[in-house]
């Protein structure tokens, strides 16, 4: 399959990404649980009326959608595809808070209805007034990586020039009381997480919304080329080089090729070393990783995807991303491994556009 272009890359997430100078302003966080998203002002492109009824993720992908299209000088794209792991999580606990406050009588459709994962993709594309493919992946961490393809596969086969991709999710209280009991998220007693070398299972949770442009054609904007894309459900601890390793000889790489890896380290304990397994491939590269700036989240790829491409597009690699001492003067390939608590394995290969 044809490589194909990012051409603009938008993100709305617990760093300032929306501003300039990105890769000079990161900030880590690791002594709260949960980081929140810097929310841009709504009003300047979403009329006050549909603001209230609108939900955190539809309204961060509005914002997200509209940097994104706006840089690439697009209008209309040809395809809006979104990956979401959790949906409109916010409007599907106000629904089933109804069912059970009203008991299961007189319901309102408003909740339900805005409830469906796919309302991201639909209020995007009413927003636009664009009637084109229009399509959602809902598979965990890897929501955004099936995303892509698509859009690689629509533009491929020539039913696009320009796609719009995004991926994103957002938090609920209720969820994440939930994602407490049951552990996902890091017990306050073992904060400040140390996401490289920590002994404590559970994350620090996150929340966001990135949106590219992707293209057949290269332009004078371009971030990086998109070569390549690999999904595993599950990946054995000791099948992880293995499995890296295949996914460089098809693109004929070898590992001194790649001149950063990105890994998504969460401080979980117990899956992390799936990274460390990986690190021990790249001695000569920058390692890198991200998920102390983002937050762990089902679609936190999406932050290391728009790190990666202004990374090559700026040809910077922040000091608070790097795990090891080698920095490279000049990036052309970047590799992203990313999973979620040790399933949906995923890799990206990024190249200098």
């Amino acid at each position: 399959m044809s490589a194909v272009y990012i051409n603009s890359a938008s993100c709305i997430s617990a760093q300032d990404t929306l501003n300039n100078n990105i890769l000079q302003n990161l900030t880590s966080e690791n002594t709260s649980s949960i980081l929140k998203a810097i929310e841009p002002n709504y009003k300047e492109f979403i009329p006050p009326a549909m603001i209230r009824r609108m939900s955190k993720t539809v309204k961060m992908s509005s914002a997200a959608s509209h940097y994104a299209l706006k840089e690439a000088g697009i209008e209309k794209p040809d395809a809006i595809i979104v990956g979401t792991g959790m949906g409109c999580s916010q409007d599907s606990e106000k629904f089933l808070k109804n069912v059970i406050d009203n008991h299961e009588e007189f319901l309102t459709p408003t909740f339900f209805i805005q409830s469906t994962h796919n309302t991201v993709a639909g209020q995007i594309a009413l927003g636009l007034q664009c009637h084109a493919y229009n399509f959602t992946y809902v598979n965990t961490s890897s929501s955004l990586e099936f995303s892509l393809l698509d859009a690689q596969l629509q533009i491929c086969d020539g039913e696009a020039d320009n796609v719009l991709v995004g991926s994103t999710d957002e938090q609920t209280e209720r969820t994440m009381e939930l994602y407490r009991l049951n552990h996902t998220i890091k017990k306050e007693t073992d904060l400040p997480a140390d996401h490289l070398n920590s002994n404590t299972n559970g994350v620090i949770w996150g929340e966001g919304a990135s949106f590219f442009v992707v293209g057949k054609d290269k332009t004078e904007n371009s971030y990086a080329k998109l070569k390549n894309i690999q999904i595993s459900n599950t990946v054995g601890l000791n099948e992880v080089q293995d499995f890296i390793q295949k996914f460089l000889v098809q693109n004929n790489l070898s590992n001194q090729d790649i001149d950063a890896v990105i890994l998504g380290f969460s401080g979980d304990a117990a899956s992390d070393v799936y990274y460390t397994k990986a690190l021990d491939l790249f001695p000569g590269s920058s390692q890198l990783y991200y998920k102390h700036l983002s937050g762990e989240f089902n679609t936190a790829s999406g932050f290391s995807i728009f790190m990666a491409s202004h990374i090559l597009k700026e040809q910077q690699i922040p000091e608070i991303m790097m795990i090891n001492s080698q920095k490279k003067e000049r990036v052309k390939n970047v590799l992203l491994y990313n999973h979620l608590a040790g399933h949906d394995h995923s890799l990206v290969l990024l190249e200098k556009a």
